[in-house]
């Protein structure tokens, strides 16, 4: 086995690992479920500072109730580099009556490995990987989401910031013709029928930002990737923690397998460990730290 397999297949395990532990041994994570909320953002938190990071959390309140963004940061190699850092999200909350593999401890699962082998050895440009409470219903797409909340805070402190990415549902793939589908018909003269590649989505201010990161990626990775940058009006493309950087004028896209227009376990209790293919998880990742490395 080579060094290159031998270093996916120990991303995949721990992939696999992180996926179990937050949709299995946690189980739903919903905006009701404060106690297993905190277990989540322990775990994280915990992980975090195992890989050595440095750590810290910010506490909103919801209903009364408080929940928490877990952040940590890795030092660039040029902690000057211009233009910002990079901030790379994903939510750990889940809709009630699922327990949420896909959707999002996939994301969750991506961002802890990123920052395990940034940690041990750091991008150019300084890194938060933010992992954010109450991105799901029923916050979604207001100013409650949790990343709305680290989002304004950036802006506030007057962090500059050289773009964000949303690791949003990575893990489900499917190899059948006709088993990917889209907002609309026309799509499917321009985009695959076979939903065995990752997608970057962005708004149309951050074009440049993901076609550099798509860029990036296709020179590290052999994994099969597709990108839009649209308006908001198409189903879709603001529907994640992305969304909440753009408000307060950052360049942000979004990583994912394309969600509901794939994943048939979306939002349901079938959406289990089971159903993700770790091995191409373990190429996305491989991939996507490869690309942000040098950006």
């Amino acid at each position: 086995m080579s060094s290159e397999d031998r270093a996916l297949k120990e991303i995949a395990a721990n992939l696999r690992a992180a996926v179990r532990h937050l949709s299995v041994d946690i189980g739903q994570r919903s905006f009701a479920d404060v106690g297993k909320l905190d277990m989540a953002a322990d775990y994280i938190e915990k992980t975090f500072r195992t890989s050595g990071c440095l750590v810290r959390r910010q506490r909103f309140l919801y209903r009364g109730k408080a929940y928490w963004n877990v952040i940590a940061e890795v030092k660039g190699m040029e902690q000057e580099r211009g233009g910002g850092i990079l901030v790379i999200g994903a939510h750990y909350d889940t809709v009630a009556g699922t327990p949420g593999a896909d959707d999002n401890a996939s994301g969750i699962a991506g961002l802890l490995e990123l920052a395990r082998r940034a940690a041990s050895n750091p991008f150019r440009r300084t890194t938060r990987f933010a992992a954010f409470s109450l991105e799901e219903p029923p916050v979604f797409m207001t100013s409650r989401m949790g990343s709305h909340v680290y989002a304004e805070s950036l802006r506030d402190a007057g962090v500059r910031v050289f773009g964000m990415v949303s690791l949003e549902m990575l893990g489900y793939y499917c190899d059948r013709d006709d088993c990917q589908f889209y907002p609309a018909s026309i799509f499917k003269w321009f985009y695959p029928h076979k939903g065995d590649f990752i997608a970057f989505v962005g708004n149309l201010s951050s074009k440049r930002f993901t076609e550099t990161l798509k860029n990036a990626f296709t020179a590290a990775s052999s994994l099969p990737v597709e990108s839009l940058n649209a308006w908001s009006i198409i189903p879709g493309v603001d529907f994640s923690d992305h969304r909440s950087f753009w408000k307060f004028g950052y360049p942000a896209c979004m990583i994912t397998d394309t969600a509901f227009y794939r994943n048939p376990n979306y939002h349901g209790p079938g959406d289990s460990a089971e159903t993700l293919d770790y091995g191409k998880m373990a190429e996305l990742v491989a991939g996507l730290y490869g690309a942000f490395k040098d950006l």
